[in-house]
């Protein structure tokens, strides 16, 4: 139970297969008390899917570009709880003429659009949650490796380089509050949001070629318990940390034949 007694704020659930769902599912487990944010019509998908928590949980209203929203969430988390221990930024968008190998052609408004919801959103969102957190609380943010260049993955690509550098600078300013800002950097997984990145299945392949752990696509519970560890107190003295959960592919330079042991 290393998260009993937390009140954490997760976002980015779209469905019970989104990444943010597990993470919601395994913070109840480890004693967690949970809010879900989403916005628009995707909110009806999202409550569906908070309905099956084992501890069925409310959804407030989150356009993390609103500031409207933003300080709406501040006024009712505090009458609600008074206080925020954790939250997952679980967010990312990239218009479609942004991805899928039109990096040359993207126009400048599509790449702002990438930059300002994948990555300075993870600023807004520690803004408006600051006030409420006390010494010791997390925010976690979802990352996919931007120290290379990939396929199809493009100015989505550039937005995920921006917000390691916004997560770095987040730790800078909110370290001395006693709040850490750490980011896991996931391998693909196959999400609603994920397969809807035109060639999702060639970023998945590599994966399969090249992880030396076994990578399972459909399975986000290694992910999600690397977000309950940083949210916990276990975590206490790390901050500005991209913690990787690939399977190891980060640290392999090119596929390699597996050495029989002896």
């Amino acid at each position: 139970m290393i998260l009993a007694g937390k009140r954490l704020l997760i976002t980015g659930v779209i469905t019970k297969d989104s990444i943010a769902f597990h993470a919601a599912e395994q913070a109840q487990r480890e004693g967690a008390e949970v809010i879900l944010t989403s916005f628009g019509r995707v909110r009806r998908m999202t409550e569906r899917a908070a309905a099956k928590l084992a501890d069925p949980v409310d959804v407030l209203e989150l356009d993390v570009n609103s500031t409207a929203d933003l300080e709406a969430l501040t006024g009712t988390l505090r009458e609600r709880w008074g206080r925020v221990d954790g939250a997952l930024h679980a967010i990312a968008f990239a218009p479609e003429d942004a991805l899928g190998g039109r990096f040359m052609t993207t126009p400048p408004e599509s790449a702002a659009k990438a930059f300002t919801t994948s990555a300075f959103s993870l600023k807004a969102l520690a803004a408006a949650l600051a006030p409420l957190m006390p010494a010791g609380s997390s925010i976690v943010g979802l990352d996919f490796d931007a120290t290379v260049a990939w396929p199809v993955y493009d100015w989505m690509g550039v937005a995920k380089a921006a917000l390691e550098s916004v997560s770095r600078y987040l730790a800078r300013d909110l370290g001395p509050s006693g709040i850490r800002v750490n980011l896991v950097a996931a391998g693909p997984l196959g999400t609603v949001a994920a397969r809807g990145i035109p060639g999702f299945e060639q970023l998945a392949e590599l994966w399969r070629a090249q992880s030396p752990l076994a990578w399972d696509v459909e399975d986000p519970a290694p992910v999600a318990s690397a977000i309950c560890f940083l949210l916990s107190d276990y975590s206490r003295a790390i901050t500005g940390e991209i913690l990787h959960v690939d399977g190891g592919f980060h640290a392999l330079g090119a596929p390699t034949d597996p050495v029989p042991l002896t």
